[in-house]
């Protein structure tokens, strides 16, 4: 049995934490998603916040917008709703109307066109008690019938139940018109009633918003004014300043030490330098006939350095002109040379690319690739 020593549990120790800092850091290293080498959280976290933020107010606008038309589908159904109400009432009144008072059996004319007319037609019979005869039959005239009076009342009484039964159906007729349109005016008054109360909340909703924008725009132009005031009086402090400090000051005085510069004799601050006087001017004009002296001199040096630059240009194209031609007979030369040597390595090639094919045949595998990369260092 082999004992531990506390030197070898050490290294035991020290070992797996070496091999779990590797797992770590090749976590940190080969883990595309979760890298944050060479990034910048902050950054990022700054930009999460701006969409998070972006994401919201877009949000918000598409429920407003969401609302907005869910409140116009709602008005637009119940107008819809009150036209198709509207028509199926009318188009009902109209149906109803050609069922009781426009039937096909009440025309003056349905005798002449009666499909039915044959069928309920009976044979032809002479006795005066006929009611079938007719007056181009010639066969019985009015007031020779033997049953005149008893028609008579019969008619009278048959007109009477007409009158009557023609008199409740419109008074009938008239009662279900009025209760329609008492429905309908229930029902109209109704939509109109939810209508206005739905127009009534937008036009609060509106208001308020309109308050609140005119009491923000009021503060905004008072505190604008204020502003303006205080840098308008600024301002004119400011202006009143400045031309006190120009009447005291050295520059509407003329005083010539005003323009002298605290950076040396030699320099003058230009916003208050009033010109040269005489010494200076003819200072300045013997500098320049010395000047133009010293460049006359210069450019007469200028003119022989360059004649000698010529010269010594030419001698050095000749002298370069010799040394290419050489250096081409050279280089033709070499070329030749390695153009034969190329020639007979490229034949050595073939020869082992040839051995190399009859040699090795094998090709490396997966397993080949895969030992290399496995390791963060």
């Amino acid at each position: 049995m082999q004992v531990a020593l506390p030197k070898e549990l050490a290294q035991d120790v020290s070992l797996d934490r070496r091999r779990y800092r590797e797992l770590c850091r090749q976590k940190r290293i080969f883990n595309a998603r979760d890298r944050i080498i060479g990034g910048d959280p902050h950054a990022w976290d700054i930009q999460v916040q701006e969409q998070k933020v972006k994401e919201a107010t877009e949000k918000a606008r598409h429920e407003t917008f969401a609302a907005e038309m869910r409140r116009n589908d709602k008005m637009a159904c119940i107008l819809e709703n009150r036209q198709r109400q509207d028509h199926r009432n009318l188009c009902r009144a109209i149906t109803d109307f050609q069922q009781c008072f426009q039937m096909p059996q009440t025309r003056r004319e349905f005798d002449l066109s009666d499909p039915c007319a044959l069928q309920r037609d009976l044979p032809a019979r002479h006795p005066d008690n006929d009611v079938r005869n007719s007056i181009s039959g010639m066969q019985r005239f009015m007031g020779e019938d033997l049953n005149f009076h008893e028609r008579k009342k019969f008619q009278q009484e048959q007109n009477r139940e007409w009158s009557l039964q023609q008199q409740r159906e419109w008074q009938n007729a008239r009662a279900d018109h009025r209760a329609a349109e008492a429905l309908h005016a229930q029902t109209r008054l109704q939509l109109d009633h939810t209508a206005r109360h739905l127009q009534t909340l937008e036009g609060s909703t509106r208001k308020a918003a309109c308050m609140l924008v005119k009491e923000f725009n009021r503060n905004q132009a008072l505190e604008a004014g204020a502003r303006r005031r205080r840098e308008k009086q600024q301002e004119q402090e400011d202006n009143l300043a400045e031309i006190t400090s120009l009447l005291r000051g050295d520059l509407l005085s003329e005083n010539p030490q005003q323009a002298a510069s605290s950076f040396g004799p030699h320099r003058v601050v230009p916003d208050r330098w009033k010109g040269m006087s005489l010494e200076q001017l003819q200072h300045i004009r013997l500098v320049q006939k010395q000047q133009v002296q010293e460049k006359l001199r210069l450019q007469e040096e200028e003119r022989q350095r360059d004649m000698d630059w010529d010269r010594q240009r030419v001698q050095k194209a000749r002298a370069s002109l010799l040394f290419d031609q050489r250096q081409q007979r050279q280089l033709r030369e070499l070329q030749r040379e390695l153009s034969s040597s190329n020639r007979c390595l490229a034949q050595e090639q073939q020869l082992q690319k040839k051995y190399m094919k009859e040699v090795y045949t094998n090709r490396p595998t997966e397993d080949y690739f895969a030992q290399f990369n496995t390791q963060s260092r």
